[in-house]
């Protein structure tokens, strides 16, 4: 049997790393935000999707995935969304929908995880990440936040520092009325592959590890052969590139009822960007939560091989005691034989 990376360490750390919007959301995260604004949901999309259109004649090239963030500025400077703030973000993520077996998948599956290595004889964490092209604050507002180790996501700044700030009193600035003003983080699907090796080396967890040191396959905090990423569809492909490519396992979900969105799914898996696909649905009983549990079964077996390989190939035996039979009793002959009734002396 070959290991890549073989190591004899009992505690091994696996990452289930999910999308957001139309993965654990069965639609958009903002549109809690529409609601509350009276802000009609489908025109504010329509705009974003003609934006890169009208941009390009201009000569200037947008991120299809992000031109939303500047449209949303576009509305709170206009007045459609004025006086919205990261605070106000935060509050209205309580109100997103979440898909069913939300959230109380992220613990069932950590548990059993935990009861895996146990059987095993290793000891196993699971932790989860949500890394989306969405906005962080809403996702921290939600019920799924509490269950997740880490959130990365599109983050708003609200009172950026004027020129010259070092020259001025600051604090100043801080008591003057605040809503959201600039793009502080803004997450594309190329961006995202940025975190998941932040994930891989352990930076999220160590600041001095910089997600761009060069840090040994072994010595990475979640090797990618231990990460399960879970996502929508066709433009989380870089991520699942990643994923695949370190062996680790890539996961496709779709809305039960959109058979456009499976037949998406289907053809991701023909053409071997994800290992496999499944409904939004995460209850105990359903196909993706049965998926996901083998797909952790998969893991620490592979774990459990690796160790027991190590042992046997690295660690090396003590000396020990060499028997040779009876030979002590055996008589010798020739030129080593003892004289008939000698008795060798005792050193």
């Amino acid at each position: 049997m070959e290991f890549s990376e073989i190591n004899i360490r009992a505690h091994h750390t696996i990452a289930c790393i999910w999308d957001f919007d139309k993965t654990l959301t069965p639609g958009y995260m903002q549109t809690p935000l529409f609601r509350e604004y009276g802000i009609d949901e489908g025109s504010f999309w329509n705009e974003v999707n003609r934006l890169p259109e009208i941009y390009e004649k201009q000569g200037i090239h947008v991120s299809k995935d992000t031109v939303y963030l500047n449209h949303l500025l576009s509305y709170v400077k206009n007045g459609p969304l004025r006086g919205l703030t990261n605070k106000k973000l935060r509050e209205l993520g309580a109100r997103i929908e979440l898909c069913p077996g939300v959230p109380e998948v992220f613990d069932k599956l950590r548990e059993y995880a935990q009861r895996l290595g146990v059987a095993n004889n290793l000891e196993v964490s699971l932790e989860h990440y949500i890394v989306s092209t969405g906005i962080a604050e809403m996702i921290r507002g939600c019920a799924a936040a509490p269950h997740v180790d880490g959130i990365y996501g599109c983050e708003f700044i609200e009172q950026p520092l004027p020129p010259h700030y070092t020259e001025v009193q600051v604090l100043k600035f801080l008591d003057e009325p605040t809503e959201i003003s600039q793009i502080g983080v803004m997450v594309d699907n190329t961006i995202k592959t940025r975190f998941i090796f932040e994930i891989n080396k352990g930076s999220n967890k160590n600041p001095k590890i910089d997600v761009n040191a060069v840090v040994r396959a072994q010595d990475r905090r979640v090797p990618f052969e231990n990460m399960i990423y879970i996502a929508d569809g066709p433009s989380d492909v870089p991520v699942y590139s990643v994923v695949r490519k370190g062996g680790g396992f890539a996961y496709a979900v779709y809305s039960p009822n959109s058979r456009e969105e499976r037949r998406q799914n289907d053809a991701l898996l023909n053409s071997k960007r994800v290992n496999g696909y499944g409904p939004n649905d995460y209850t105990d009983t359903g196909f993706s939560y049965d998926w996901l549990c083998m797909r952790l079964e998969d893991i620490v077996d592979r774990l459990s091989k690796e160790r027991s390989y190590a042992l046997e190939s690295q660690v090396s035996q003590p000396p020990r005691h060499i028997h040779c039979g009876n030979a002590a009793n055996r008589p010798r002959t020739g030129d080593n034989a003892e004289p008939e009734g000698h008795q060798p002396s005792l050193l």
